[in-house]
């Protein structure tokens, strides 16, 4: 596996398990442990998703040293401000049975953002955590951060896929020192990705599989992915993306497929913010 390093010097391996729309207990459960059994060290969680504690489950029995594993959860908008996330950090600690997390996010631009840094920087440095970060800021919202705090994010998580790549937000993280992982990188299926045309053909031309070409697609431009499946089969097929290399000419081509716009809904748009708002974790 190849790992990247967070400008804390910590490692992080670049490819790992989303675990998102998976709130049944045994089946996140078996999904997690079917992942580590495969290969995977790193798995992205929330606490909207609801599978912290099946995932805490899953780690506990596979029986795999804790130092070998990467595992993130994220703070959720009802839970935003200094004295709820440093509670919601600790109930989501306990779900997972850890004593420690390697990447806490705030998962929504939305609330008391500051108020809620402010509680992520504490538990860094008081090495509850090994790294904090975002998930879903555009780049005024992550500047906004650098500038009013202390600690750099060392992640933000966007959506990121053939239909909406993110150049600048890729330019934008690398020159301020965050590293940028994607969600949604298989834009769950929408535009009828797994049967493009030209993925399609990337893929005979390397032998490998559109999901496969995606993935490799985001790791060559230093992109972490957390693709998800609950199938063991397709688990191993999406980890097994380094034993080959997209070319220039590949690479160009698929720039051709952006659209420039998210393939679900606009973060800038109210009634985008009340729908998150209202969900209830």
């Amino acid at each position: 596996m190849k790992n990247v390093t967070l400008n804390n010097g910590v490692e992080m391996p670049i490819l790992g398990l989303g675990v998102y729309q998976i709130p049944d207990y045994d089946e996140a459960k078996k999904t997690v442990l079917d992942a580590l059994e495969v290969g995977y060290r790193a798995v992205d969680t929330a606490a909207v998703y609801q599978n912290e504690k099946a995932v805490g489950d899953a780690i506990r029995e596979s029986g795999i040293d804790r130092k070998e594993l990467f595992i993130t959860t994220k703070l959720w908008i009802a839970d935003m401000g200094y004295e709820k996330a440093r509670k919601a950090f600790e109930i989501s600690l306990e779900k997972l049975q850890l004593d420690y997390l390697d990447l806490y996010l705030i998962h929504q631009p939305y609330g008391d953002i500051h108020g809620s840094w402010k509680a992520l920087e504490e538990l860094y440095k008081e090495k509850k955590t090994r790294a904090i970060g975002l998930s879903n800021f555009h780049a005024d919202r992550v500047m906004d951060v650098i500038v009013n705090n202390t600690v750099i994010p060392a992640i933000n998580q966007i959506e990121t896929n053939p239909f909406y790549q993110r150049p600048e937000d890729l330019q934008f993280s690398s020159e301020n020192g965050i590293q940028m992982e994607s969600w949604a990188s298989f834009a769950q299926g929408k535009n009828n990705l797994f049967s493009n045309e030209l993925l399609s053909e990337i893929g005979k031309k390397h032998n490998k599989s559109v999901s496969q070409v995606v993935l490799r697609w985001l790791i060559q431009r230093g992109i972490v992915v957390i693709p998800k499946s609950v199938k063991k089969e397709r688990q191993a097929e999406n980890i097994n993306v380094f034993d080959f290399e997209l070319s220039n000419d590949d690479m160009d081509r698929i720039k051709t497929l952006d659209t420039k716009k998210s393939v679900f809904f606009d973060y800038h748009d109210p009634a985008t913010i009340k729908w998150f708002s209202e969900m209830i974790k």
